[in-house]
């Protein structure tokens, strides 16, 4: 995948993952780094394949690899993770070849993967059609199930201190 290797050798790419990994150290709790990341995509894909849906496998590789390359900013100036590695994702995605329809929808898709639905958030008007719309609700939807499927909360030692509520975390393996 060769938009994909871009993202990796992205210089705001290195530069922010890097600054990750080296706020989590020593975390205790979920960490945000590359493993976390193809987690996702790959169970992302599973549930697509299981959808019967065609989204291109770069498109979701991407969305997973960029979700959450805004927590360095984060921890650092106590910003919105989300909101700010969607405008750093579209940067990215820009000096990597994705069009203007790929970048919407992964941009949505990283805006949103806190609740899962891009269009229903707050600052959010994204003015498509019906049928596009539709479309990246599901994807934003999938993403947002894939992201919370990849966490092993069934085996984390932070289980007492974690501050997610038992709705969101994954208890059992299932992908």
């Amino acid at each position: 995948m060769e938009r994909i290797d871009r993202i990796q050798n992205h210089p705001l790419y290195v530069m922010n993952q890097q600054r990750i990994n080296e706020l989590e150290q020593n975390r205790i709790f979920c960490c945000h780094g590359v493993n976390h990341s193809l987690d996702v995509a790959r169970i992302f894909y599973i549930l697509v394949l299981e959808q019967g849906l065609s989204y291109k496998k770069d498109i979701i590789y991407a969305t997973a690899l960029l979700h959450d390359i805004g927590r360095g900013l984060q921890y650092m100036e106590n910003v919105s993770h989300h909101e700010t590695g969607a405008r750093l994702a579209q940067e990215i995605l820009n000096d990597c070849d994705f069009v203007e329809d790929e970048i919407a929808m992964i941009v949505e898709a990283i805006a949103g993967h806190h609740t899962g639905n891009a269009y229903l958030q707050d600052g959010i008007s994204v003015q498509v059609d019906d049928a596009v719309k539709e479309d990246n609700i599901l994807f934003t939807d999938l993403f947002y199930k894939a992201d919370k499927l990849s966490r092993n909360c069934f085996d984390c030692k932070a289980q007492e201190e974690c501050y997610w509520s038992q709705e969101k975390r994954n208890l059992q393996i299932r992908y």
